[in-house]
């Protein structure tokens, strides 16, 4: 049986129940799951970025304290000008010899910049250089530096 509804003029389903039609559950908010998803991936990210950038940083300045002493070695030997009374003014050393010298204090620096645990190295390859650039190699300061800096290397 069908009924007219008086208010609208249209027919009225008798099973059809007003109350059920408004009470209608609405639809579950998706904003909590995608800002749960959006917080994981940046803090996922930022960890992953992080460990990326530290295990990077450590790495570099060992390779430069590496190369630092491998630049060192290269240099080779030098002049042994304790005995001279008057020492040559430029015993023997090239100009590779020297560059290799400025370089093992270049790398040496940038690896006590990064990781402080190589200053000791940049310290006695810095007094080896400046012992080097200045021609003093009878100096026991600058002696002293490089078998310091020796003795790092061999544990580097």
């Amino acid at each position: 049986m069908r009924t007219v509804d008086q208010g609208t003029g249209t027919e009225a389903d008798p099973d059809f129940d007003e109350s059920s039609a408004g009470s209608s559950q609405p639809a579950p908010s998706r904003r909590l799951p995608v800002l749960c998803a959006v917080a994981g991936f940046v803090l996922g990210g930022s960890v992953l970025g992080l460990l990326w950038g530290l295990s990077g940083v450590h790495a570099g300045a060992l390779e430069d304290a590496v190369a630092a002493c491998q630049a060192l070695d290269r240099v080779g030997e030098l002049p042994d000008t304790s005995r001279d009374t008057q020492p040559a003014l430029t015993p023997g050393l090239s100009s590779e010899r020297l560059h290799r010298m400025v370089a093992a204090r270049e790398l040496s620096a940038a690896a006590a910049q990064v990781n402080a645990n190589y200053q000791p190295l940049a310290d006695h390859i810095d007094g080896v250089s400046r012992m080097v650039l200045s021609l003093h190699f009878n100096d026991i300061s600058g002696q002293r530096h490089l078998t310091e800096a020796k003795e790092i290397c061999a544990r580097v």
